[in-house]
């Protein structure tokens, strides 16, 4: 059967890439059926509900369907600790980021990000710190159950008065007087599964002012005494759980401190490139899923007297969006094979700002491939409901691209200067030293 143009990435569509090897398209075929069966088939009424039933990350936990969000490579020996051995049939010290991508790719399918977001923002962004920098002790009480799904995380940064300004976040953690115990005072905003999770690793000052000031704990939240939450009702992805974290004397153990006083900054800078990497892959399959019902509707729509697609005007609109898409595809996968070959460190470097840029060009792509959607369905892509509910959908998650995860304009300024920085630290290693006649 013939696929609708547009409809998969160019690999999935019978060209060759030299990407991908048989263990990414045996992942690929596994859980494509799996994640229909168990997430996309209900995800526009379980979005449309603005809640995923509770069962449904219970299947993913248990299948071990929420561990391929997490960073690469994955946390081989704890995973094998907790009974983890393989996620549908790869074995978890084989899976690399060409695996995640897939995975990434394959839980947007719907087009939709709110019931994916819903499942795996806590695993992919606030399990990580306890990976990367927890001590042991902070592992052994957190690790077994977090992996396992047996309890949440989410990763709590964001505030109303620091967005992407995460230096400046001014939610405290000050010992108490016997040094048993931070106090924490303060708000998060915007925060991505907060709603339910027990845990979050969260973003606090126990310094001075700016970056050197910032430090990461685990803190308790449902439940805890001196924890508020509510959800917010946000533009799009809804079902995600947007959260409100109002923290009143909220005492933590100091054994909860994530690493060192004062390296809360690296910490938080480290997952940036995993999280506007997921971002941008997710992003790339809803411009797709948007542009591709475009591209059937318009196939079978008539008017005056012809289908839509013999349309020049149309075919114009279709190429437009469909130029930026595939070669946002093309970019987005070198992107993810340089995060096979390079180390973390590396990639770090020789990549941050670009997958900023990445990150970005993703919101820009699908703002563009939604609109495109919504003005050839015409007011079937202006209705909530029938056959352009999909377009309609989609473009009101835009801003939810464009913003989170480092807003747009922010993204843009940091990738030319991460650029330009990389530029003038080569130039100087090339430079002779100073009162030198060596060349």
């Amino acid at each position: 059967m013939s696929k609708v143009p547009f409809s998969d990435p160019a690999w999935l569509m019978g060209l060759p890439s030299p990407y991908y090897n048989e263990s990414h398209r045996r992942w690929q075929a596994t859980i494509r059926p799996w994640l229909e069966e168990n997430l996309h088939k209900n995800a526009f009424e379980w979005d449309t509900a603005e809640l995923l039933p509770e069962s449904v990350f219970k299947t993913f936990a248990e299948a071990g369907m929420l561990i391929p969000s997490l960073p690469c490579p994955l946390p081989v020996e704890w995973l094998k600790r907790v009974g983890i051995n393989d996620i549908m049939g790869v074995k978890v010290q084989d899976f690399d980021y060409m695996h995640m991508a897939i995975y990434s790719d394959e839980m947007s399918r719907s087009g939709l990000a709110g019931p994916p977001g819903s499942l795996t923002t806590g695993m992919s962004f606030g399990v990580p710190p306890l990976i990367k920098f927890g001590n042991k002790q902070l592992q052994e009480r957190f690790l077994p159950d977090a992996l396992t799904g047996k309890v949440r995380f989410c990763i709590a940064i964001t505030e109303p008065e620091a967005g992407s300004d995460v230096a400046n976040i001014v939610t405290t953690a000050k010992k108490s007087a016997d040094g048993k115990k931070y106090i924490v005072n303060g708000s998060k905003k915007w925060i991505t599964n907060g709603i339910w999770s027990e845990y979050a690793s969260m973003a606090v000052r126990t310094g001075g002012p700016g970056a050197s000031g910032l430090s990461m704990l685990v803190v308790p939240l449902k439940g805890h005494k001196g924890v508020t939450m509510r959800r917010l009702k946000v533009g799009g992805q809804i079902s995600a759980g947007t959260t409100f974290i109002e923290l009143d004397d909220v005492e933590v153990p100091v054994e909860n401190l994530i690493g060192e006083e004062g390296m809360g900054m690296r910490y938080v800078m480290t997952n940036f490139n995993h999280e506007r990497l997921s971002i941008a892959i997710g992003a790339t399959r809803q411009a797709r899923t948007a542009l591709s019902a475009a591209m059937a509707y318009v196939m079978k729509r008539e008017a005056f007297g012809k289908t839509l697609i013999e349309q020049p005007v149309v075919r114009h609109r279709l190429a437009k969006a469909g130029a930026l898409l595939e070669s946002q595809q093309a970019w987005v996968e070198s992107f993810v094979y340089d995060m096979v070959k390079l180390t973390k460190a590396e990639a770090d470097v020789k990549i941050g700002g670009l997958t900023a840029l990445a990150k970005a060009n993703a919101g820009m792509v699908v703002n563009e491939c939604a609109q495109c959607a919504v003005l050839l369905f015409g007011g079937a892509g202006y209705t909530k409901t029938g056959q352009g509910e999909v377009a309609e959908r989609i473009y009101r998650e835009v801003m939810g691209i464009r913003i989170p995860g480092g807003a747009e304009d922010v993204m843009l300024d940091l990738a030319i200067r991460q650029l330009v920085k990389n530029y003038q630290n080569e130039t100087k290693k090339m430079e002779r030293p100073q009162g030198s006649s060596k060349l």
